[in-house]
């Protein structure tokens, strides 16, 4: 189901508690007593997968993404995830997670959970809830009778499923930033440094660091390692590189900078550092910076959970 449905589904067996509506203060009732939450899949070379919605579902016969109801203690993405595969069929294995964005209406919210294909999967109809199931251009999809709340939102989405957000991070001025006792060892330190980083890149940064209109991102990281920090135990994770420079880390940065803008242009890139002239070198380039110490505050975040 889409944002805005106020007709529950036909079940067939039992129900889960979040199967039940959420009720506002003004009476508005919203499908999902833990809130919803829809799979934007993204194939980059046939498009976006929609589902042309069952006629008894409010607004059917539009087109939108598949989704449902959260299950208690069940994470937005999870349930996206799982009612695309119920729905549709959409192999989870066969995604890797790009952006989420929340419409929160207070008592209730729906979650839109964008990510692209990593190999071509043909979904098909599962259950009641979808007339046709279909692969649609980009700009194309707008063609379609849209379910209202997908529309509106439907310009911004767009707007973000072409690229996947860079991030670059200046590793010494992020581990100076915090008077641990870093100058002792600083390779241990970049290690550990590197350890929180790959947490928190699995698990999503929040997309205002990157300066994204939406809730959680996951970028592709460069972390830049200079001088005795460059021997740094740490392992390559997915959308987490690891940089040793081989000169000063700025020119390091710098580089990548002009690389990502002239090679992979509607990209967002980040550049985490306080160092005043590596930030206008940069944000002369294009990219925006971000401190040492919001990257700092997210790591924190992390380790707290």
């Amino acid at each position: 189901m889409t944002a805005g449905d106020t007709l529950p589904p036909p079940f067939k067996g039992p129900r889960d508690p979040g199967d039940a509506w959420a009720v506002g203060p003004d009476g508005t009732k919203m499908w999902g007593l833990f809130g919803s939450a829809g799979l934007l899949a993204v194939d980059r070379t046939r498009g976006v997968l929609l589902q042309h919605r069952a006629t008894w579902s409010h607004f059917g016969g539009t087109w939108g993404i598949p989704g449902g109801a959260r299950h208690e203690g069940e994470s937005a993405v999870d349930a996206a995830l799982r009612e695309s595969h119920e729905e549709a069929g959409v192999p989870a294995e066969a995604l890797e997670p790009l952006f989420t964005r929340v419409l929160d209406l207070g008592f209730w919210t729906y979650t839109t959970a964008a990510a692209w294909a990593t190999r071509e999967f043909e979904p098909s109809v599962r259950d009641h809830e979808s007339l046709d199931l279909a692969w649609v251009p980009v700009d194309e999809v707008d063609r379609r009778p849209l379910h209202p709340h997908f529309g509106e939102a439907w310009p911004l989405l767009k707007a973000m499923i072409g690229h996947r957000p860079r991030l670059i991070v200046d590793a010494a001025n992020v581990i100076g930033s915090r008077p641990d006792g870093w100058w002792r060892d600083r390779a241990g330190a970049a290690a550990r440094l590197l350890e929180e980083l790959a947490s928190a890149v699995d698990a999503g940064l929040p997309a205002d660091l990157l300066g994204m209109d939406a809730h959680t991102a996951w970028p592709d990281t460069v972390v830049v390692l200079e001088g005795a920090a460059k021997t740094a135990s740490g392992t390559e994770a997915p959308r987490l590189e690891i940089a040793r420079a081989l000169r000063s880390g700025d020119d390091e940065i710098v580089a990548r900078v002009e690389s990502l803008l002239k090679n992979d242009g509607g990209a967002p890139v980040t550049v985490v550092t306080s160092d005043r002239g590596l930030r206008q070198r940069v944000e002369d380039l294009g990219a925006r910076c971000v401190g040492a110490g919001a990257l700092r505050k997210v790591l924190e975040g992390v380790q707290a959970d």
